[in-house]
């Protein structure tokens, strides 16, 4: 069992750290708390992409029970299953809208690995979509993008989203939650007051100069634990 499933030991939600862009920042964050590390492989947009090669080589060093999420934005089952068997993530992270009938054949091609939908929250829509989509997936992650732009906007905005309606979909669905999009030091105990979710997942909020900062993800940590330890 990783961290996927659990709190930590005292408690706190569980934290993913994303846009890990070498193993130095792998064991930065891994040292800070973090529950998972992020790994985001090719986007139509946003920060935080690095080669499959060296995704692989982060995944292959993630030690136990931390757990290894590859971001791809592939949408079949076929193509993703390809991209996983040269990245060797422990979760797949579907960052845009994947049909039903391709999660199914992910399911049956990649039996242990575990699935994340991505929900980017827009509008009433999202809920319906969080929904219909649970049953699929091991969990849901609520993010702040925009596939329908030109571009896709597929994560890594910086910015939050309606808490309120994610609030809305943690208790309409029966899988964990992860909250994504705009999550800092200063704003994180309010998301957890008011949306309740499994987890946590940063990136922009605890980089400075392009870099994971080691000052501003263990602020981050703490004002996660405190918030946990007063309920």
């Amino acid at each position: 069992m990783d961290r996927f499933d659990v709190p930590d030991a005292a408690g706190a939600p569980y934290v993913k750290v994303c846009c890990i862009s070498s193993p130095e920042e792998a064991r930065l964050a891994v040292s800070l708390g973090a529950s998972a590390l992020g790994l985001v492989a090719a986007m139509p947009s946003g920060p935080g992409v690095i080669d499959e090669a060296l995704i692989a080589e982060i995944a292959a060093a993630v030690p136990p029970p931390v757990a290894s999420f590859l971001l791809t934005s592939e949408v079949t089952a076929a193509a993703i299953v390809a991209q996983h068997a040269r990245c060797r993530t422990s979760t797949l992270q579907l960052v845009d809208a994947v049909a039903e009938r391709e999660l199914i054949e992910l399911r049956a091609r990649l039996p242990g690995i575990r699935l994340v939908q991505v929900i980017h929250v827009l509008g009433e829509g999202s809920l319906r979509e969080a929904v219909a989509v649970a049953p699929q997936v091991d969990a849901l992650l609520l993010d702040s993008g925009n596939p329908t732009l030109a571009v896709k906007q597929l994560g890594g905005t910086g910015r939050t989203h309606d808490w309120d309606l994610s609030a809305r979909i943690v208790r309409e669905v029966d899988k964990p939650v992860f909250l994504a999009g705009g999550l800092r030091e200063d704003n994180v105990a309010e998301a957890l007051e008011r949306v309740r979710p499994h987890g946590l997942d940063l990136c922009s909020s605890v980089r400075e100069g392009g870099r994971l900062s080691a000052s501003r993800l263990g602020a981050f940590m703490r004002a996660v634990r405190r918030a946990a330890a007063q309920g």
